[in-house]
């Protein structure tokens, strides 16, 4: 779902608790011996984790049955652990009996830090570079590399890229043209621009613009000042301060808007109130879903240099026998084919991790989806950014959200922003040192 990102976003301390118990619980099957890879010669068992719901479990599940009826010796066992808040509160518990792990999950690497660090996760690259399991190759996946970067722990490849979606700019093209907006934004500046004719020109009753996803305004913005997300950031700064006044006025003044108690500007925006908004690409499941009968939209770049990388990994657990590991390296590398992730995108509106997926004529040409036809631009247009994987940065980046509703609601309510602002940097600056 588009939102798994913001579900996932939670902290990740009950990882720390591991410890010494996570290292000591480790079976002999290790990233050291992990190079003896083994043909699957006998019945194999995977079991896979995942938080996939409707229309995605449902895909899972055939792709599941597809790479079955091709390698015969591999049963791959998909549990279904709820939403992703459920799935990372189920592997926080687990990893404290470790024996009870399963094969791989679908994670977000920063979910698993600690878990690498306590060395129970599989070092990935000598399955990549296996040529029965893997590519021989890490330049022979196809994966594209932001993708595949992003699914690294600490410099190493622990996870490979499975569900994944970018933050786009969705907007009505015939609001545009009724309020005398000719230009698709590109840059902020024209995006707070165009926000503003539309507002006024409606009589204020059409927002201009909005995110969906506070947390990734807030990354993105300092990415795009040049501030990688770290606990360097000075939330009271110049440039900080600018992000945020950004949003701020709009908010205020009318022409932006949050998604406040629609939770998800998908809503007011397939009920003609918003003209625009950056969100998941993902999220054009949802409009289709909620819009009214001869509704359009189209889908463009983030007007920025930075866009989000969203979206979970697939990463293997150290428990695991080497059988077991091997069959499931063929399982993931499954998911990630061409052809795996074409399927995986007709369905579930995922964009392809797999390069020769997104360059394909099959997949530009799928018709339910905006943004198959226009993904090689958007690429073109924005460098993909992630959170990084570092100490306290899964749990800081789940605080984002809330400390800009706050700041935001007070501007809306014409409160104190600045004393907003100076509890948002408590709440941030505590978060890094948890």
């Amino acid at each position: 779902m588009k939102f798994g990102k913001k579900l996932a976003a939670i902290a990740v301390a009950g990882l720390a608790l591991v410890g010494t118990a996570a290292c000591s619980n480790n079976n002999s099957s290790s990233t050291s011996t992990s190079n003896k890879i083994p043909k699957v010669t006998k019945k194999t068992t995977v079991v896979f984790w995942h938080g996939m719901q409707g229309a995605q479990a449902d895909t899972l599940k055939s792709l599941a049955k597809e790479f079955e009826a091709k390698n015969s010796n591999i049963k791959i066992k998909l549990e279904q652990q709820g939403n992703y808040d459920d799935l990372q509160a189920k592997l926080n518990s687990t990893m404290q009996s470790p024996k009870n792990l399963p094969t791989i999950t679908q994670a977000y690497p920063g979910w698993l830090e600690s878990a690498a660090k306590n060395n129970m996760l599989v070092n990935l690259t000598p399955y990549i570079n296996n040529h029965d399991v893997g590519w021989g190759s890490s330049a022979a996946s196809g994966i594209k590399a932001d993708m595949l970067n992003g699914a690294k722990i600490n410099g190493k490849q622990y996870g490979i890229p499975f569900n994944k979606s970018t933050e786009v700019l969705i907007y009505n093209p015939a609001m545009l043209k009724k309020y005398g907006v000719t230009k698709v934004p590109t840059t902020m500046a024209e995006l707070k621009q165009a926000a503003q004719t539309i507002y006024q020109k409606s009589n204020h009753q059409v927002a201009g613009a909005g995110f969906d996803d506070l947390d990734n305004y807030y990354v993105l913005g300092m990415k795009n000042e040049g501030q990688d997300f770290s606990s360097k950031i000075d939330f009271t700064g110049k440039a900080s301060k600018k992000v945020l006044n950004y949003y701020v006025a709009g908010e205020k003044a009318g022409y932006f808007r949050m998604a406040g108690s629609d939770k998800y500007l998908y809503i007011p925006f397939t009920n003609n109130k918003l003209a625009m908004f950056v969100t998941s690409s993902s999220t054009e499941t949802w409009i289709k879903q909620a819009a009214r009968k001869g509704f359009t939209y189209e889908v463009a770049a983030r007007p920025s240099k930075y866009t989000m990388q969203q979206g979970t990994d697939i990463y293997m657990f150290n428990r695991a026998s080497a059988m077991q590991k091997a069959a499931a390296f063929k399982f993931m590398k499954f998911l990630s084919s061409e052809q795996g992730q074409i399927k995986w995108a007709k369905k579930t509106g995922y964009i392809p991790v797999n390069e020769d997926a997104t360059k394909s004529t099959e997949y530009k040409s799928i018709k339910q989806f905006k943004l198959p036809a226009k993904l090689e631009t958007i690429w073109s247009t924005n460098s993909l950014y992630s959170v990084p994987v570092i100490k306290d940065s899964s749990a800081t980046f789940s605080q984002l959200t809330p400390i800009m509703q706050s700041i935001l609601s007070a501007a809306q309510k014409n409160r104190n922003v600045n004393k907003a602002i100076n509890t948002g940097k408590t709440k941030f600056d505590a978060a890094w040192k948890q």
